[in-house]
Protein backbone atom coordinates (compact mmCIF):
# COMPACT_ATOMS: atom_id res chain seq x y z
CA UNK A 1 0.00 0.00 0.00
CA UNK A 2 3.17 2.31 0.74
CA UNK A 3 4.40 1.76 -2.38
CA UNK A 4 1.16 2.28 -4.45
CA UNK A 5 0.69 5.60 -2.50
CA UNK A 6 4.11 6.70 -3.58
CA UNK A 7 3.46 5.80 -6.78
CA UNK A 8 -0.27 7.27 -6.84
CA UNK A 9 0.68 10.79 -5.01
CA UNK A 10 2.69 12.46 -7.67
CA UNK A 11 0.05 11.57 -10.36
CA UNK A 12 -2.77 13.36 -8.65
CA UNK A 13 0.19 16.26 -7.49
CA UNK A 14 0.72 16.62 -10.93
CA UNK A 15 -3.00 16.62 -12.67
CA UNK A 16 -3.66 18.91 -9.90
CA UNK A 17 -1.03 21.59 -10.90
CA UNK A 18 -2.61 21.17 -15.10
CA UNK A 19 -6.24 21.89 -13.82
CA UNK A 20 -5.39 24.86 -11.64
CA UNK A 21 -3.30 26.44 -14.28
CA UNK A 22 -5.79 25.50 -17.31
CA UNK A 23 -8.54 27.48 -15.29
CA UNK A 24 -6.41 30.31 -14.21
CA UNK A 25 -5.37 31.26 -17.49
CA UNK A 26 -6.14 34.37 -18.99
CA UNK A 27 -8.73 34.50 -22.27
CA UNK A 28 -7.59 36.07 -25.62
CA UNK A 29 -10.71 36.98 -26.95
CA UNK A 30 -11.13 37.04 -30.67
CA UNK A 31 -14.30 36.19 -31.72
CA UNK A 32 -14.46 32.31 -32.15
CA UNK A 33 -17.52 30.45 -31.26
CA UNK A 34 -17.92 27.86 -28.65
CA UNK A 35 -18.05 25.16 -31.70
CA UNK A 36 -14.88 26.37 -33.18
CA UNK A 37 -13.25 26.70 -29.67
CA UNK A 38 -14.78 22.97 -29.09
CA UNK A 39 -13.23 21.44 -32.28
CA UNK A 40 -9.91 23.01 -31.94
CA UNK A 41 -9.16 21.13 -28.49
CA UNK A 42 -10.66 17.94 -30.38
CA UNK A 43 -7.99 18.95 -33.57
CA UNK A 44 -5.10 19.77 -30.92
CA UNK A 45 -5.55 17.51 -28.25
CA UNK A 46 -4.54 14.23 -30.37
CA UNK A 47 -2.06 16.08 -31.96
CA UNK A 48 -0.37 17.34 -28.70
CA UNK A 49 -0.52 13.77 -26.83
CA UNK A 50 1.15 12.16 -29.96
CA UNK A 51 3.55 14.38 -29.30
CA UNK A 52 4.20 14.00 -25.95
CA UNK A 53 4.04 10.28 -26.96
CA UNK A 54 6.99 10.59 -29.28
CA UNK A 55 8.89 12.00 -26.38
CA UNK A 56 8.65 8.67 -24.78
CA UNK A 57 10.08 7.40 -27.74
CA UNK A 58 13.36 9.39 -28.02
CA UNK A 59 13.71 10.05 -24.49
CA UNK A 60 13.86 6.01 -23.35
CA UNK A 61 17.24 5.83 -24.64
CA UNK A 62 18.22 8.58 -21.54
CA UNK A 63 16.41 6.38 -19.10
CA UNK A 64 18.37 3.17 -20.67
CA UNK A 65 21.55 5.33 -20.03
CA UNK A 66 20.13 5.89 -16.11
CA UNK A 67 19.19 2.52 -15.43
CA UNK A 68 22.78 1.31 -16.92
CA UNK A 69 21.88 -0.21 -19.81
CA UNK A 70 24.67 1.56 -21.87
CA UNK A 71 27.18 3.33 -21.01
CA UNK A 72 27.50 7.14 -20.58
CA UNK A 73 30.22 7.29 -23.08
CA UNK A 74 27.92 5.21 -25.60
CA UNK A 75 24.96 7.45 -24.53
CA UNK A 76 26.75 10.42 -25.79
CA UNK A 77 27.36 9.48 -29.18
CA UNK A 78 24.43 7.76 -29.58
CA UNK A 79 22.26 10.57 -28.82
CA UNK A 80 24.99 12.78 -30.65
CA UNK A 81 24.23 11.11 -33.83
CA UNK A 82 20.43 11.42 -33.00
CA UNK A 83 20.69 15.07 -32.61
CA UNK A 84 22.59 15.77 -35.63
CA UNK A 85 20.05 13.56 -37.89
CA UNK A 86 17.04 15.55 -35.88
CA UNK A 87 18.36 18.93 -36.60
CA UNK A 88 19.45 18.01 -40.49
CA UNK A 89 16.36 16.54 -41.44
CA UNK A 90 14.38 19.46 -40.19
CA UNK A 91 15.52 21.29 -43.50
CA UNK A 92 14.23 18.26 -44.99
CA UNK A 93 11.28 17.71 -42.88
CA UNK A 94 10.11 21.49 -43.12
CA UNK A 95 9.03 21.78 -46.67
CA UNK A 96 7.45 18.72 -46.41
CA UNK A 97 5.30 19.88 -43.53
CA UNK A 98 4.37 23.33 -45.47
CA UNK A 99 4.16 20.89 -48.91
CA UNK A 100 1.85 18.03 -47.72
CA UNK A 101 0.41 19.41 -44.12
CA UNK A 102 0.69 18.82 -40.41
CA UNK A 103 -1.80 15.86 -40.62
CA UNK A 104 0.46 13.78 -43.01
CA UNK A 105 4.03 14.61 -41.50
CA UNK A 106 2.35 13.73 -37.47
CA UNK A 107 1.53 10.43 -39.11
CA UNK A 108 4.77 9.85 -40.55
CA UNK A 109 6.35 10.76 -37.17
CA UNK A 110 4.41 8.34 -34.65
CA UNK A 111 4.35 5.66 -37.80
CA UNK A 112 8.08 5.59 -38.21
CA UNK A 113 8.73 6.31 -34.57
CA UNK A 114 6.63 2.88 -33.27
CA UNK A 115 8.42 0.99 -36.36
CA UNK A 116 11.49 2.16 -34.85
CA UNK A 117 10.83 1.15 -31.62
CA UNK A 118 9.67 -1.50 -32.35
CA UNK A 119 12.31 -2.82 -33.79
CA UNK A 120 14.62 -2.08 -31.09
CA UNK A 121 12.67 -3.77 -28.62
CA UNK A 122 12.14 -7.05 -30.17
CA UNK A 123 15.91 -7.40 -31.56
CA UNK A 124 16.83 -6.35 -27.66
CA UNK A 125 14.63 -9.25 -26.68
CA UNK A 126 16.14 -11.50 -28.64
CA UNK A 127 19.56 -10.72 -27.65
CA UNK A 128 20.10 -9.23 -31.08
CA UNK A 129 21.45 -6.21 -29.93
CA UNK A 130 22.49 -4.79 -26.49
CA UNK A 131 24.18 -2.41 -24.43
CA UNK A 132 27.49 -3.86 -25.10
CA UNK A 133 27.04 -3.64 -28.89
CA UNK A 134 26.05 0.04 -29.51
CA UNK A 135 26.58 0.69 -33.39
CA UNK A 136 23.46 -1.24 -34.36
CA UNK A 137 21.58 0.58 -31.29
CA UNK A 138 23.00 3.79 -32.45
CA UNK A 139 21.97 2.85 -35.99
CA UNK A 140 18.24 2.06 -35.11
CA UNK A 141 18.14 5.00 -32.85
CA UNK A 142 19.01 7.53 -35.84
CA UNK A 143 16.51 6.43 -37.84
CA UNK A 144 13.86 7.06 -35.36
CA UNK A 145 15.50 10.54 -34.89
CA UNK A 146 14.77 10.72 -38.48
CA UNK A 147 10.89 10.53 -38.30
CA UNK A 148 10.65 11.85 -34.45
CA UNK A 149 12.17 15.30 -36.54
CA UNK A 150 8.40 15.34 -38.45
CA UNK A 151 6.94 15.67 -34.88
CA UNK A 152 7.75 19.45 -33.83
CA UNK A 153 7.18 20.64 -37.63
CA UNK A 154 3.62 19.18 -37.98
CA UNK A 155 2.46 20.44 -34.80
CA UNK A 156 2.80 24.05 -35.25
CA UNK A 157 2.32 24.25 -38.99
CA UNK A 158 -1.38 22.69 -37.79
CA UNK A 159 -1.95 25.52 -34.97
CA UNK A 160 -0.68 27.95 -37.51
CA UNK A 161 -3.43 27.70 -39.15
CA UNK A 162 -6.35 27.23 -35.90
CA UNK A 163 -4.80 29.91 -33.54
CA UNK A 164 -4.53 34.09 -34.37
CA UNK A 165 -1.55 35.17 -33.46
CA UNK A 166 -2.78 37.37 -30.52
CA UNK A 167 -3.70 33.75 -28.74
CA UNK A 168 -0.72 32.08 -29.55
CA UNK A 169 1.49 32.87 -26.44
CA UNK A 170 -1.18 31.45 -24.62
CA UNK A 171 -2.63 28.78 -25.88
CA UNK A 172 1.08 28.20 -26.51
CA UNK A 173 1.33 27.68 -23.28
CA UNK A 174 -1.59 25.48 -22.97
CA UNK A 175 -0.09 23.16 -25.66
CA UNK A 176 3.69 23.68 -23.52
CA UNK A 177 1.52 21.31 -20.71
CA UNK A 178 0.88 18.30 -23.25
CA UNK A 179 4.16 18.40 -24.93
CA UNK A 180 5.48 18.15 -20.91
CA UNK A 181 3.62 15.82 -20.28
CA UNK A 182 6.01 14.08 -22.77
CA UNK A 183 8.82 14.31 -20.58
CA UNK A 184 6.94 12.89 -17.84
CA UNK A 185 5.74 9.81 -19.59
CA UNK A 186 9.49 9.09 -20.80
CA UNK A 187 11.28 9.66 -17.72
CA UNK A 188 8.80 8.77 -14.94
CA UNK A 189 7.20 5.97 -16.64
CA UNK A 190 10.00 4.90 -18.92
CA UNK A 191 11.95 4.56 -15.12
CA UNK A 192 9.12 2.51 -13.40
CA UNK A 193 8.78 0.21 -16.61
CA UNK A 194 12.74 -0.36 -16.66
CA UNK A 195 12.30 -0.81 -13.02
CA UNK A 196 9.81 -3.49 -13.36
CA UNK A 197 11.51 -5.22 -15.85
CA UNK A 198 15.29 -5.41 -14.57
CA UNK A 199 15.94 -6.04 -10.91
CA UNK A 200 19.10 -4.61 -10.93
CA UNK A 201 18.32 -1.64 -12.56
CA UNK A 202 16.59 0.06 -9.74
CA UNK A 203 19.62 -0.18 -6.91
CA UNK A 204 21.66 1.35 -9.69
CA UNK A 205 19.55 4.30 -10.79
CA UNK A 206 19.27 5.88 -7.25
CA UNK A 207 22.95 5.11 -6.90
CA UNK A 208 22.34 2.16 -3.88
CA UNK A 209 25.60 1.32 -2.27
CA UNK A 210 27.33 -1.64 -4.12
CA UNK A 211 24.80 -1.60 -7.03
CA UNK A 212 26.13 -2.77 -10.34
CA UNK A 213 25.59 -2.08 -13.88
CA UNK A 214 23.33 -4.99 -15.43
CA UNK A 215 24.75 -7.31 -17.42
CA UNK A 216 23.52 -8.39 -21.33
CA UNK A 217 21.22 -11.16 -19.56
CA UNK A 218 19.97 -8.55 -16.84
CA UNK A 219 18.96 -5.92 -18.84
CA UNK A 220 16.80 -8.28 -21.43
CA UNK A 221 13.39 -6.74 -20.24
CA UNK A 222 14.72 -3.87 -20.92
CA UNK A 223 13.24 -4.47 -24.42
CA UNK A 224 9.75 -2.95 -22.91
CA UNK A 225 11.44 0.72 -22.72
CA UNK A 226 10.94 0.22 -26.48
CA UNK A 227 7.82 -1.90 -27.08
CA UNK A 228 5.24 0.11 -24.69
CA UNK A 229 6.26 3.56 -26.65
CA UNK A 230 5.54 1.73 -29.77
CA UNK A 231 2.51 0.51 -28.45
CA UNK A 232 1.07 3.63 -27.34
CA UNK A 233 2.20 5.14 -30.71
CA UNK A 234 0.04 3.02 -32.40
CA UNK A 235 -2.97 3.94 -30.66
CA UNK A 236 -2.51 8.00 -31.11
CA UNK A 237 -1.28 7.18 -34.50
CA UNK A 238 -5.40 6.09 -35.38
CA UNK A 239 -6.59 9.13 -32.94
CA UNK A 240 -4.71 11.86 -35.49
CA UNK A 241 -6.03 10.38 -38.52
CA UNK A 242 -9.15 10.15 -37.15
CA UNK A 243 -9.44 13.73 -35.90
CA UNK A 244 -6.60 15.84 -36.90
CA UNK A 245 -7.18 18.36 -39.55
CA UNK A 246 -4.78 20.82 -41.37
CA UNK A 247 -7.06 24.05 -41.41
CA UNK A 248 -10.21 25.14 -39.85
CA UNK A 249 -11.90 24.58 -43.40
CA UNK A 250 -10.81 20.86 -43.54
CA UNK A 251 -13.05 19.91 -40.67
CA UNK A 252 -16.11 22.09 -41.64
CA UNK A 253 -15.61 25.37 -40.19
CA UNK A 254 -14.18 29.06 -41.62
CA UNK A 255 -10.92 29.76 -42.48
CA UNK A 256 -10.12 33.10 -40.57
CA UNK A 257 -6.93 35.69 -40.51
CA UNK A 258 -4.18 34.46 -37.81
CA UNK A 259 -2.33 38.21 -38.64
CA UNK A 260 0.94 36.53 -38.98
CA UNK A 261 3.63 37.11 -41.24
CA UNK A 262 1.50 35.17 -44.04
CA UNK A 263 -1.57 37.63 -43.94
CA UNK A 264 -2.63 38.92 -47.38
CA UNK A 265 -0.10 36.70 -49.38
CA UNK A 266 -1.58 34.34 -52.39
CA UNK A 267 -1.49 30.78 -51.23
CA UNK A 268 1.58 29.98 -53.59
CA UNK A 269 4.23 27.35 -52.90
CA UNK A 270 7.65 29.01 -53.33
CA UNK A 271 10.65 26.80 -54.02
CA UNK A 272 12.07 25.63 -50.50
CA UNK A 273 15.69 26.93 -50.98
CA UNK A 274 14.01 30.13 -51.34
CA UNK A 275 12.26 30.18 -48.09
CA UNK A 276 15.30 29.22 -46.71
CA UNK A 277 17.78 31.71 -47.91
CA UNK A 278 15.55 34.52 -47.67
CA UNK A 279 14.59 33.39 -43.82
CA UNK A 280 18.37 32.94 -43.35
CA UNK A 281 18.67 36.74 -44.63
CA UNK A 282 15.87 37.55 -41.92
CA UNK A 283 17.95 39.00 -38.90
CA UNK A 284 15.06 38.07 -36.43
CA UNK A 285 14.80 34.67 -37.94
CA UNK A 286 18.40 33.89 -37.75
CA UNK A 287 18.86 35.70 -34.17
CA UNK A 288 15.94 33.46 -32.96
CA UNK A 289 18.16 30.54 -34.13
CA UNK A 290 21.30 31.16 -32.27
CA UNK A 291 19.45 31.99 -29.43
CA UNK A 292 17.51 28.27 -29.58
CA UNK A 293 21.04 26.71 -30.46
CA UNK A 294 21.99 28.12 -26.89
CA UNK A 295 18.82 26.66 -25.61
CA UNK A 296 19.52 23.02 -27.01
CA UNK A 297 22.38 22.83 -25.67
CA UNK A 298 21.31 24.49 -22.10
CA UNK A 299 18.15 22.07 -22.32
CA UNK A 300 19.83 18.69 -22.76
CA UNK A 301 22.42 19.70 -20.09
CA UNK A 302 20.15 19.68 -17.61
CA UNK A 303 17.28 17.37 -18.55
CA UNK A 304 19.76 14.30 -19.81
CA UNK A 305 22.27 14.80 -16.91
CA UNK A 306 20.54 16.05 -13.56
CA UNK A 307 20.48 12.47 -13.12
CA UNK A 308 23.62 11.58 -13.10
CA UNK A 309 24.52 14.31 -11.31
CA UNK A 310 22.72 13.45 -8.27
CA UNK A 311 23.24 10.03 -8.59
CA UNK A 312 27.13 10.38 -8.41
CA UNK A 313 26.76 12.66 -5.28
CA UNK A 314 24.90 10.73 -3.32
CA UNK A 315 21.54 12.09 -3.88
CA UNK A 316 20.11 9.18 -6.11
CA UNK A 317 17.40 8.65 -3.61
CA UNK A 318 16.22 12.00 -3.43
CA UNK A 319 12.54 13.20 -4.67
CA UNK A 320 14.14 15.03 -7.29
CA UNK A 321 15.81 12.45 -8.45
CA UNK A 322 13.69 9.76 -8.25
CA UNK A 323 10.22 11.82 -9.59
CA UNK A 324 12.49 13.78 -12.41
CA UNK A 325 10.31 13.35 -14.91
CA UNK A 326 7.25 14.50 -12.90
CA UNK A 327 9.30 17.52 -11.77
CA UNK A 328 10.33 18.47 -15.54
CA UNK A 329 6.86 17.82 -16.57
CA UNK A 330 5.49 20.50 -14.00
CA UNK A 331 8.56 23.07 -14.90
CA UNK A 332 7.62 22.47 -18.56
CA UNK A 333 4.13 23.38 -17.92
CA UNK A 334 4.70 26.66 -15.48
CA UNK A 335 7.54 27.86 -17.60
CA UNK A 336 5.30 27.52 -20.85
CA UNK A 337 2.59 28.95 -18.60
CA UNK A 338 4.47 31.63 -17.39
CA UNK A 339 5.81 32.65 -20.99
CA UNK A 340 2.76 32.76 -22.89
CA UNK A 341 1.39 35.01 -20.35
CA UNK A 342 3.39 37.28 -20.13
CA UNK A 343 4.29 37.42 -23.64
CA UNK A 344 0.00 38.19 -24.77
CA UNK A 345 -0.46 39.87 -21.76
CA UNK A 346 2.09 42.03 -20.59
CA UNK A 347 4.56 41.95 -23.98
CA UNK A 348 1.79 42.75 -26.30
CA UNK A 349 2.54 39.19 -27.71
CA UNK A 350 5.87 40.07 -28.48
CA UNK A 351 8.18 37.03 -27.81
CA UNK A 352 11.73 37.85 -27.20
CA UNK A 353 11.29 39.95 -24.11
CA UNK A 354 9.94 36.64 -22.68
CA UNK A 355 13.45 34.85 -24.04
CA UNK A 356 15.19 37.87 -21.99
CA UNK A 357 13.50 37.43 -18.62
CA UNK A 358 14.13 33.43 -19.00
CA UNK A 359 17.40 33.97 -20.13
CA UNK A 360 18.32 35.47 -17.33
CA UNK A 361 16.90 33.26 -15.08
CA UNK A 362 19.29 30.44 -16.89
CA UNK A 363 22.39 32.47 -16.38
CA UNK A 364 21.79 33.36 -12.36
CA UNK A 365 21.42 29.74 -12.10
CA UNK A 366 24.76 28.25 -13.87
CA UNK A 367 25.95 30.87 -11.73
CA UNK A 368 24.60 29.91 -8.23
CA UNK A 369 25.47 26.00 -9.26
CA UNK A 370 28.94 26.17 -9.17
CA UNK A 371 29.87 27.03 -5.03
CA UNK A 372 27.05 24.72 -4.48
CA UNK A 373 27.90 21.77 -5.89
CA UNK A 374 28.36 20.17 -2.34
CA UNK A 375 24.56 20.25 -1.85
CA UNK A 376 23.25 18.45 -4.42
CA UNK A 377 19.55 18.53 -3.15
CA UNK A 378 20.13 22.59 -3.12
CA UNK A 379 21.39 22.25 -6.81
CA UNK A 380 18.54 19.88 -7.60
CA UNK A 381 15.96 22.50 -7.00
CA UNK A 382 17.53 25.13 -8.71
CA UNK A 383 17.98 22.89 -12.10
CA UNK A 384 13.91 22.91 -11.64
CA UNK A 385 13.96 25.92 -11.75
CA UNK A 386 16.13 26.60 -14.51
CA UNK A 387 14.35 23.70 -16.09
CA UNK A 388 11.25 25.71 -16.03
CA UNK A 389 12.87 28.98 -17.60
CA UNK A 390 14.56 27.12 -20.76
CA UNK A 391 11.61 25.22 -21.68
CA UNK A 392 9.35 28.06 -21.31
CA UNK A 393 11.93 29.47 -23.97
CA UNK A 394 12.03 26.74 -26.22
CA UNK A 395 8.33 26.73 -26.68
CA UNK A 396 7.89 30.21 -26.60
CA UNK A 397 10.77 30.76 -29.75
CA UNK A 398 10.72 27.25 -31.71
CA UNK A 399 6.84 26.97 -30.77
CA UNK A 400 5.65 30.50 -31.12
CA UNK A 401 8.10 32.71 -32.66
CA UNK A 402 8.70 30.73 -35.61
CA UNK A 403 4.90 30.35 -36.90
CA UNK A 404 4.81 34.15 -36.41
CA UNK A 405 7.50 35.42 -38.54
CA UNK A 406 7.82 32.40 -40.64
CA UNK A 407 4.11 32.85 -41.40
CA UNK A 408 1.30 30.62 -42.07
CA UNK A 409 2.18 29.46 -45.27
CA UNK A 410 5.73 28.94 -44.26
CA UNK A 411 5.81 27.23 -40.91
CA UNK A 412 7.21 24.50 -41.56
CA UNK A 413 10.53 25.65 -43.22
CA UNK A 414 10.45 28.30 -39.84
CA UNK A 415 10.15 25.66 -37.56
CA UNK A 416 12.71 22.95 -38.98
CA UNK A 417 15.10 26.00 -39.33
CA UNK A 418 15.13 27.35 -35.89
CA UNK A 419 14.62 23.11 -34.32
CA UNK A 420 17.35 22.78 -36.55
CA UNK A 421 19.44 25.40 -34.32
CA UNK A 422 18.27 23.03 -31.21
CA UNK A 423 19.64 20.12 -32.03
CA UNK A 424 22.74 21.36 -33.24
CA UNK A 425 23.12 22.71 -29.96
CA UNK A 426 21.98 19.26 -28.31
CA UNK A 427 24.68 17.53 -30.06
CA UNK A 428 27.27 19.90 -29.35
CA UNK A 429 26.50 19.23 -25.71
CA UNK A 430 26.12 15.78 -26.14
CA UNK A 431 30.28 16.05 -27.30
CA UNK A 432 30.86 18.01 -24.33
CA UNK A 433 29.19 16.18 -21.32
CA UNK A 434 29.35 12.64 -23.34
CA UNK A 435 32.77 13.42 -23.50
CA UNK A 436 34.03 14.94 -20.23
CA UNK A 437 31.35 13.50 -17.64
CA UNK A 438 31.59 9.79 -18.91
CA UNK A 439 35.56 10.01 -18.38
CA UNK A 440 34.35 9.71 -14.57
CA UNK A 441 34.22 6.18 -13.23
CA UNK A 442 31.25 4.47 -12.45
CA UNK A 443 28.86 4.78 -9.91
CA UNK A 444 30.28 3.42 -6.72
CA UNK A 445 34.43 4.81 -7.05
CA UNK A 446 35.36 7.71 -5.01
CA UNK A 447 36.70 9.66 -7.80
CA UNK A 448 32.84 10.02 -8.91
CA UNK A 449 31.89 11.38 -5.85
CA UNK A 450 34.32 14.35 -6.05
CA UNK A 451 32.79 17.41 -6.10
CA UNK A 452 35.50 19.00 -8.74
CA UNK A 453 34.88 16.05 -10.98
CA UNK A 454 31.57 17.61 -11.56
CA UNK A 455 32.05 21.68 -11.81
CA UNK A 456 32.70 21.50 -15.19
CA UNK A 457 29.20 21.10 -15.61
CA UNK A 458 27.63 23.92 -14.76
CA UNK A 459 30.34 26.13 -15.82
CA UNK A 460 30.35 24.89 -19.68
CA UNK A 461 26.37 26.58 -18.94
CA UNK A 462 27.71 29.71 -18.07
CA UNK A 463 28.84 31.43 -21.48
CA UNK A 464 26.12 29.89 -22.99
CA UNK A 465 23.18 31.50 -20.88
CA UNK A 466 25.15 34.28 -21.48
CA UNK A 467 25.50 34.12 -25.26
CA UNK A 468 21.63 32.88 -25.25
CA UNK A 469 20.66 36.48 -23.13
CA UNK A 470 22.61 39.14 -25.14
CA UNK A 471 20.83 37.71 -28.20
CA UNK A 472 17.56 37.98 -26.44
CA UNK A 473 17.88 41.56 -25.87
CA UNK A 474 19.72 42.50 -29.03
CA UNK A 475 15.83 41.58 -30.98
CA UNK A 476 13.80 42.56 -27.58
CA UNK A 477 11.94 45.53 -29.73
CA UNK A 478 10.74 43.10 -32.58
CA UNK A 479 7.64 42.84 -34.09
CA UNK A 480 5.88 41.03 -36.90
CA UNK A 481 5.01 42.68 -39.83
CA UNK A 482 2.19 41.67 -41.98
CA UNK A 483 3.08 42.13 -45.92
CA UNK A 484 -0.12 44.13 -46.51
CA UNK A 485 0.41 46.78 -43.54
CA UNK A 486 4.32 46.79 -44.37
CA UNK A 487 3.50 47.87 -47.84
CA UNK A 488 0.60 50.65 -46.84
CA UNK A 489 3.57 52.42 -45.07
CA UNK A 490 5.26 52.78 -47.80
Amino acid sequence: MEKLTQEIIPILVLCAIIAVVVMRLPRVDVDHTPGFRRRRMLNWLPLGLTYAFLYMGRYNMNVLKNVGGISQHDYGNIDGWGSVVYGVAFLVNGPLADRFGGRRTILIAAGGSLAANALIGVLWRTGAIDGTAPRMLAALFVLNMYFQSFGAVSIVKVNASWFHLRERGTFGGIFGILISLGYYFALDWGTRIANAACSVCGPYAKGVAGAVAPTPADSQGLAWLFLVPAAILAVFWALSFLWVRDTPSQAGLSDFDVADASSGQPEVREPAVRVIVRMLKHPVILTIALIELCSGFLRQAITKWAPDFARGLGAGESLINQHWGMVTCIAGITGGMFAGVISDHLFQSRRPPVSTVLYLIMLVGALAIIPLLGAPIVVGWIIAFMTMAIIGVHGMLSGTASADFGGRLNTGVAVGLIDGFVYLGSAIQDQVYGGALSLLPEKGAPAAKLIDSWRAWPIAMVPVAALGLALSIRIWSSRVVRPAAAAASR
